[in-house]
């Protein structure tokens, strides 16, 4: 625990890729954690660690004034916090929600006005880093919610990440996540056709990689996923299906607010065309595959 971090008793619902581990740091730093999710294994690795495992929302929630939670979507979220049998019928009133889920700003801004009815309050804290920066405790956590629901949160989000910026009133974290998610998949289409290039123009791809990685094209993107791709290793950091979802969020988004976004529709585009093609579980590097299909050329070491 960090020094003079008050130790607290957390509902923590959602513990799948990201989850799970966020959930540990959290009891290894001294909280005592309720934990719910539909699959039952993922409750029963969490309450190995020392939590309390939990049958229901309703069980989760009890004694509990913080609730984080960390689900797929925004549907997901408006069910498990507004429906029937959800948060909000049994957090007590003046209990901070949490959500750390990736989900639309709009639907942020819904499930807010909502609680707000029943004395309860929200902030919403998307995370980046994938599940490398899940299990290290090093995640860039982005806040939209109040100056003051941030502060109580904040050696929370210490624990779970190395940054934790609020950028804005309620729904602003899931707007800079998705600006985020836009940048990423940018970089991973840009750096898989650039590979491609090298390869097919004659140059070893994995140096033209170590040439230009400390130079301005460098990015964290690119030392993440160039590895991976070279390696021929897709396996789930983050999964193209998530990574739609969010681009989806990111368009409609950009519809509401008539921004145009035509690079993140093209990166959509190559997305779906894995997805039909089976990959959709494969980590978001398997834009490298939509290049070798198109070409018929693998870039491997």
């Amino acid at each position: 625990m960090k020094e003079g971090s008050k130790m607290k008793r957390i509902c923590f619902i959602g513990l799948g890729i990201m989850g799970k581990p966020m959930a540990k740091n959290l009891i290894k730093a001294g909280h005592s954690l309720q934990v719910f999710d539909l699959v039952k294994p993922a409750v029963e690795e969490v309450a190995a660690c020392g939590a309390k495992g939990c049958s229901s929302i309703k069980e989760a929630v009890e004694g509990c004034d913080t609730i984080i939670t960390m689900l797929p979507n925004s549907p997901h979220v408006k069910t498990v916090v507004l429906g029937q049998g959800g948060v909000a019928e049994f957090a007590q009133r003046g209990s901070l929600v949490i959500d750390m889920s990736s989900i639309a700003p709009g639907a942020s801004k819904e499930i807010h006005t909502e609680l707000v009815k029943k004395g309860i309050r929200m902030i919403d804290a998307p995370v980046s880093g994938g599940e490398p920066k899940a299990i290290d405790g090093s995640l860039a956590i982005m806040v939209g919610g109040d100056q003051a629901d941030f502060e109580e949160a904040k050696p929370l989000f210490e624990i779970m990440g190395s940054s934790a910026i609020l950028v804005g009133p309620i729904g602003s974290g899931n707007t800079c996540k998705l600006t985020n998610q836009i940048i990423v998949a940018v970089n991973i289409a840009a750096l898989s056709e650039g590979l491609m290039l090298a390869e097919r123009a004659g140059a070893d791809a994995e140096k033209v990689f170590n040439a230009i990685k400390s130079g301005l094209a460098g990015s964290t993107v690119m030392n993440a996923k160039a590895p991976m791709m070279l390696d021929g290793n897709f396996k789930p950091g983050f999964k193209i299906d998530l990574h739609i979802k969010d681009l989806t969020n990111a368009l409609e988004t950009g519809y509401a607010t008539t921004t145009p976004l035509p690079l993140t529709a093209e990166v959509m585009q190559m997305m779906q065309v894995l997805k039909a093609d089976g990959e959709g579980q494969s980590d978001h590097s398997a834009l490298m595959k939509y290049y070798e299909k198109l070409t018929g050329t693998e870039v491997r070491k």
